[in-house]
């Protein structure tokens, strides 16, 4: 039984990824560039509904008074 639920995950994870990689390759060739950056995998993520939180795109700032 564990076996047919390893094999279900596996397929489930692979749809998932391929997606995901998808995505991040596609902001990162429209940024004109061939390497990644965590913000293309964060937008990836956030466009499929995802949230990762810790990441920052250093758009806001922190103001001290």
């Amino acid at each position: 039984m564990s076996a047919l639920v390893h094999e279900h995950m596996r397929a489930v994870l692979k749809v998932y990824l391929k997606c995901l990689i998808n995505d991040v390759i596609v902001y990162t060739q429209h940024a004109n560039r061939k390497t990644i950056k965590t913000m293309d995998v964060v937008y990836a993520l956030k466009r499929q509904g995802q949230m990762l939180y810790g990441f920052n795109s250093g758009l806001s700032k922190i103001t001290k008074k």
